[in-house]
């Protein structure tokens, strides 16, 4: 595939071996002195030594960023950003580190708490727009497409709950997307962040909202993870199905300012109570809330069966294709393979009504509806 240069939603140098113009990326920003915000996992890697490498001048890392990042973890990182005088941040990684990264070039200058930026109404508005730094975003999985979002989510330790915060100028100022950097993503984490990405555009397809321009981008990245997610997960050297898939990872944050769903409703409390993977735990709920759904989305599952050309072309045919696809990608049928736990399915149920993403769910829910999501979750009843 060849490189190239796209300038939507915001810039992006994609192609192999793109990280070797890091540099060029911080010029082009006239970031002078970026503070690189990364997780664990990548320090165990070749990809810091890459960028490093790829950089004119010494650079200072934060990694203390968990895999559903807390608001600790970005406070920290501003205490190191502002006593090091840095003036813009390279976040690389899967979702946690681009949206710690996010959260600490935002909040950095910002006179007030983290939580008072939530997705609600026009928080954002309260935010001081001008002292929001650069953004460059480096995605080493093809998963959350933090990259092209104007939000992150962590997670509020007092009520573990996550939180969706926002402001427009989270939106990564330049993103390159190498596919040489997923090479060596592990074959589950490959299997989660593919489904994270089938997560995204589904929902955003489904969404009853009114975005032509999200819709069709939402459609074509289904047909990429029809297409190459498979490929990928059985050969993680495949780099046509790297690319497409990295590729695909952007375009379903893209597609989700249309909206998301109950599928993301259900996720969000799990990730904070028990710390399941995103990707992993959309994947679970996703047949559950297809079916719960049905009447809303029945005629748009059958133009979208023909579009992406599976065997039966019906809602019911659309259905076994994500089953058949879980089984194929080892993800689990049930919750109760994950947490092992029923005992807050009440309190959850709540969360999960309040959370943003069930405002676009194609039908409305309550917090009984969840419940029993949850429960037929847990024991698999389809």
């Amino acid at each position: 595939m060849k490189n190239a240069n796209w300038s939507y939603p915001t810039n992006i140098w994609f192609g192999i071996e793109r990280i070797k113009e890091l540099q060029s990326a911080c010029d082009t920003l006239s970031i002078k002195h970026p503070l690189i915000v990364t997780d664990p996992g990548i320090l165990k890697t070749d990809i810091i030594e890459k960028i490093k490498s790829s950089l004119s001048n010494e650079v200072l890392i934060f990694s203390d960023v968990q895999g559903n990042p807390t608001g600790q973890n970005v406070l920290k990182g501003v205490s190191i950003f502002n006593k090091g005088g840095f003036d813009g941040v390279i976040a690389v990684g899967g979702g946690s580190a681009m949206d710690v990264g996010k959260g600490i070039a935002f909040l950095a200058r910002q006179k007030r708490s983290l939580w008072d930026f939530e997705d609600i109404d026009d928080y954002w508005k309260r935010a001081d727009s001008n002292n929001i730094f650069p953004i460059i975003a480096v995605p080493t999985t093809a998963g959350t497409g933090s990259e092209t979002g104007r939000a992150s989510v962590f997670t509020k330790e007092e009520t573990k709950e996550k939180k969706i915060i926002f402001h427009p100028k989270m939106l990564p100022s330049l993103v390159i997307l190498d596919p040489d950097l997923t090479i060596k993503l592990p074959k589950n984490l490959t299997a989660f962040t593919g489904m994270d990405v089938l997560a995204h555009c589904l929902e955003a397809y489904c969404s009853p909202n009114f975005h032509p321009l999200s819709q069709g981008i939402a459609l074509e990245g289904i047909l990429i993870v029809k297409n190459f997610l498979l490929r990928v997960y059985n050969d993680g050297t495949d780099f046509e199905a790297r690319s497409n898939m990295l590729v695909g990872s952007a375009m379903g944050s893209t597609a989700f300012q249309k909206g998301l769903g109950a599928i993301h409703s259900l996720s969000h409390p799990v990730g904070a109570i028990y710390n399941t993977h995103h990707g992993l735990t959309n994947g679970v709920f996703m047949p559950y809330v297809l079916i719960r759904n049905k009447e809303a989305i029945s005629d748009k599952l059958i133009s979208l069966a023909n579009y992406i050309d599976i065997k039966n072309k019906s809602f019911s045919g659309f259905l076994e294709w994500i089953l058949e696809l879980r089984n194929k990608l080892a993800i689990p049928h049930t919750l109760k393979e994950l947490i092992k736990d029923n005992s807050k399915f009440k309190e959850m149920s709540v969360m999960a009504f309040n959370d943003p993403s069930t405002s676009t769910n194609p039908i409305k829910l309550d917090s009984q509806d969840f419940y029993n999501l949850y429960n037929d979750s847990y024991s698999g009843k389809l």
